[in-house]
């Protein structure tokens, strides 16, 4: 065989067993989706009022991370509570305000916050709107 005929070879039984390798494995992944997860809670940690929980895959085994969405009405919210572990808030939509350590900010879409362990914190909605976030955490 000339050399690009074993480079071609080579090539095809690359993209042979990468193809085979990338086969999608419906065991190896979960997916879930809003309206499956949604549930009307109170605001935790006796926030109060009204929001929507979406607790995704609360039954996986040996997953390490909790990952949550929450719709804060007006009204309701987190509330002021000390932290034991690495929590970190995403604002993915409307305005709201953050309790952290005794002191008070706005927080607004594309906001992170990163709260450590021994801080304390709470997050509510403006007035006129729902606030909603993401909140990932170590699970214990």
């Amino acid at each position: 065989m000339k050399n690009g005929t074993y480079l071609m070879l080579i090539l095809w039984i690359i993209l042979a067993y990468g193809a085979k390798a990338q086969t999608n494995d419906t065991a190896r992944y979960i997916l879930q989706n809003d309206t499956n997860v949604a549930k009307k809670e109170p605001g935790t940690h006796q926030g109060g009022g009204e929001t929507i929980g979406f607790n995704f895959f609360n039954d996986a085994g040996n997953l390490k991370t909790t990952f949550k969405k929450r719709i804060l009405k007006p009204g309701s919210s987190i509330g002021y509570h000390l932290q034991k572990e690495d929590e970190i808030y995403y604002v993915i939509s409307g305005n709201g305000n953050m309790q952290m350590n005794g002191k008070s900010f706005p927080v607004k879409p594309g906001d992170a916050i990163l709260t450590r362990p021994g801080s304390s914190h709470g997050i509510a909605p403006n007035k006129d709107n729902d606030l909603v976030i993401l909140i990932i955490y170590e699970r214990k």
